[in-house]
């Protein structure tokens, strides 16, 4: 009866945020005050369901993850710095605060971490997870996890063991695991194979005293660039939802707090646009420009799930008072809450501060810079993905001129070393539209993933007065319509037209092999 309850509320308080135009997950937040408050008793393995739900979710982020991408100079840079930073005046508030030197420090250190957890799955949902500041934010969080356990270690006492290193080697098992997914052909058994390597890598990791996300992510490092990864990354999306709403409620299980502790957090919530500001700061110093560096910033602008943890063994090792853990639940609860819608439309956000936070761009060669001219191309192939590539393929074959443009660098590296023109460029941003040279352009192909990009893509070229042909992609015949009064010229059905070539096909070998 009452698993019923729970996952009723959370359901009906997910459907209210999405009906405003919130994350169902600023529901799932809110669920879990209301029931607190009303005395229901939580579940005995919510917290159990709660940790499944964060390994699967950093075990899927490896599956795309690129070790590399961790020693890139914003990276280190504006990560490092930004913690360093966050950190002195997030002790100096807390020394102000309470007067507790150690606690303080430890727990300012903490809360300059972003939250994993919010910032993935913002990114996930939007699609902008492989692109350029998905990328740069992801690498960002990994490095304050590694930091965090080093944090984490001090606060309650305990070091990893002598064999945490070997955990790094994790990734050297790849043929092995790569030779059981493709052994596994069928969909149970790929989720299956996800779900206890995911599991596994959890449970070795805290044998060796580290904590068990860091495990999850490294096996999915271990099976990163498998032919199989998109399908295994979908059969564990449903999975993955469903245990990370225990998370979002387990947050609210706290005691509610009183008046001076909700004022106390509503102090440490007013230093979230100072965190915001230093990150911005920092990636235009590092040479990004003012669009990556803001959609990047509001990704990380909120306070960590890490500071929970942080906050138990402070209190436990009596450096804090008691009455910090409500503080700090509130304050991390409340930094979700407001981070998600802001990133929900940081794009329109930026879009009207556009004219004021571009004064602070550096010129540079940045790999996010956007191109200035195609050359001699005549054809536009934006999002090279399988269906870009095949694109780009059969028009290069037929002696035409053609570049293509992807927001994923790790797809323009790869594209680029097999002999293929193709240039950074996300469909998103505006200013991209605004100076793209589109002189020589005679037709555009648009196939990004997301429905919401493709519109947009289509409506910029129209409203740059683009006049040559315009043809896209779409899974369901409303979209169809909806393509067709933005202006498109061509909307294929993926399915519909292998379905059609497949006929075609099969006709055509049964009328050969019925001739004489």
């Amino acid at each position: 009866m009452m698993e019923v309850v729970w996952i009723s509320t959370a359901y009906l308080a997910g459907l209210v945020a999405s009906r405003l135009f919130l994350p169902p997950l600023v529901g799932y937040l809110v669920a879990g005050y209301i029931l607190h408050g009303l005395g229901i008793v939580a579940l005995p393995d919510l917290g159990h369901l709660a940790d499944i739900g964060i390994q699967l979710l950093l075990f899927s982020v490896g599956l795309k993850l690129k070790p590399s991408s961790l020693i890139r100079r914003e990276v280190l840079s504006v990560g490092g710095l930004h913690l360093l930073l966050m950190a002195l005046i997030s002790a100096l508030v807390f020394f102000w605060l309470d007067k507790r030197v150690t606690g303080g420090l430890v727990l300012g250190v903490s809360l300059a971490f972003s939250s994993t957890v919010l910032a993935i799955k913002v990114l996930e949902d939007s699609g902008e997870l492989s692109s350029l500041h998905g990328r740069d934010v992801l690498s960002i969080l990994i490095l304050q996890d590694i930091i965090a356990i080093a944090l984490l270690a001090f606060a309650d006492g305990k070091q990893p063991t002598p064999w945490a290193l070997a955990l790094f080697l994790l990734p050297l098992l790849r043929p092995l695991a790569h030779r059981m997914l493709s052994s596994s052909r069928s969909s149970e058994l790929i989720m299956l194979l996800g779900v206890s390597l995911a599991l596994a890598g959890g449970v070795l990791a805290e044998s060796v005293g580290i904590a068990a996300d860091i495990g999850a992510l490294l096996t999915g490092v271990m099976l990163a660039s498998h032919p199989k990864i998109n399908e295994l990354a979908d059969r564990l999306w449903g999975l993955k939802e469903l245990f990370l709403v225990a998370f979002f409620l387990q947050i609210g299980l706290t005691d509610l707090p009183s008046r001076e502790q909700a004022l106390n957090a509503l102090e440490l919530l007013a230093l979230l646009p100072l965190q915001g500001v230093l990150f911005f700061g920092l990636f235009v110093l590092a040479g990004l420009r003012a669009r990556t560096a803001f959609i990047s910033s509001l990704a990380l602008m909120t306070y960590s799930e890490f500071a929970l943890i942080t906050t138990g063994a402070v209190v436990q090792a009596k450096l804090l008072a008691v009455e910090w853990q409500s503080i700090i639940s509130l304050a991390v609860a409340g930094s979700l809450a407001v981070a998600a819608p802001l990133n929900r439309f940081s794009h329109r956000l930026f879009s009207w501060a556009e004219p004021v936070l571009v004064r602070f761009e550096k010129k540079s060669g940045h790999p996010d810079r956007l191109p200035e001219s195609f050359g001699v191309a005549e054809w536009l192939v934006i999002g090279m993905g399988r269906t870009g590539v095949a694109t780009y393929r059969a028009l290069s074959e037929q002696d035409q001129r053609v570049v293509g443009l992807d927001a994923d660098p790790t797809v323009l590296e790869s594209l680029r070393s097999s002999g293929k023109r193709v240039v950074y460029g996300d469909v998103e941003d505006s200013e991209l539209w605004s100076g793209l040279p589109l002189e020589r352009v005679k037709g555009v192909v648009i196939t990004v993933p997301t429905f919401e990009a493709r519109c947009i893509a289509i409506s910029r070229l129209k409203k740059r007065g683009f006049n040559g042909q315009i043809g896209t992609i779409c899974y369901h015949a409303d979209e169809e319509v909806k393509f067709k009064n933005l202006g498109a010229n061509f909307v294929i059905h993926p399915l519909v037209e292998a379905g059609n070539q497949l006929a075609k096909q099969m006709l055509a070998g049964e009328s050969q092999d019925n001739q004489p």
